[in-house]
């Protein structure tokens, strides 16, 4: 029997956190912004059926990047456990820390154990509170860190382009408008060039303390957003609604005019009465 080669943990670990970022950079970024009235998630998803972002209970909500399957897992992991925590206790009982926290064990377990992969994503969980300051969102990696955010956070690839022109240019209280266009501008930002991503590829979602219902998850439209981002492309759902055009009338032929006579210098000659 041949023995198996030596791998210091260490390397091994090392091993392990660059396979799962570069599973993870492969995807599209993801990016949360906090405004006056609660948080905007956004992300390029052409998908209309497979969700990035959605929602865990009345006040929370989840979003994440990586292979769809493992995250898929996770977030119907973290809406049982806030079922069966809310119906046990109550419904405040429930809070975006907690999940956040069974979050970080879970991946923490799968990245240390040896007998499989690690998970190839990153996570946001987000909580809205009564006010601004009471908001929280939390990021967790692959390997189940968890860091409290403020202001604004992105995950996926080309996180760090990302983050730094929201860095640049995200101000406390704006508007779900101003936030929106900010998110968007910034994830179609690149160290190269900026481009322009079109609403029917957008998935964008809030929790908007606003929301008379107890839960405070919805989603925003494409025509929504054609409308707040002022897009060139409509979708197909806005060039429905319009009315349709009227075709151009066809001009009508007139006569031709007479040729002006010529001007010999003398004034005109009224013609004999009869």
């Amino acid at each position: 029997m041949s023995t198996p080669f030596y791998v210091s943990p260490e390397q091994l670990m090392r091993d392990r956190a660059d396979f799962a970022r570069k599973g993870i950079s492969r995807g599209r970024a993801l990016v949360s912004l906090q405004y006056a009235d609660g948080i905007v998630f956004a992300s390029e998803n052409p998908s209309a059926a497979l969700h990035k972002v959605s929602e865990i209970y009345d006040r929370i909500a989840f979003a994440a990047v990586g292979r769809y399957n493992e995250f898929e897992n996770l977030r119907i992991a973290g809406v049982r456990l806030a079922d069966m925590r809310g119906y046990a206790y109550d419904r405040r009982d429930v809070t975006g820390r907690g999940l956040a926290n069974a979050y970080a064990q879970t991946l923490g377990t799968i990245f240390s154990s040896g007998g499989e992969k690690p998970y190839e994503v990153e996570l946001f969980v987000g909580e809205i509170g009564d006010t601004a300051e009471a908001d929280q969102l939390y990021r967790l990696t692959y390997d189940g860190q968890v860091v409290d955010e403020h202001g604004f956070a992105a995950i996926g690839g080309a996180a760090e382009a990302v983050g730094g022109y929201l860095k640049e240019r995200y101000t406390e209280g704006a508007s779900l408008e101003d936030a929106i266009k900010l998110a968007v501008a910034a994830l179609g930002h690149t160290e190269t060039e900026d481009r322009e991503i079109e609403a029917k590829n957008l998935e964008v979602a809030v929790l908007d303390r606003n929301r008379t219902q107890p839960r405070k998850f919805r989603r925003i439209r494409p025509a929504t957003l054609v409308e707040i981002l002022g897009s060139a492309a409509p979708t197909a759902e806005v060039e429905a609604a319009k009315p349709a055009e009227k075709p151009a009338e066809k001009p009508v032929d007139e006569a031709p005019l007479a040729p002006p006579a010529e001007d010999d210098g003398e004034p005109p000659i009224a013609p004999p009465i009869s």
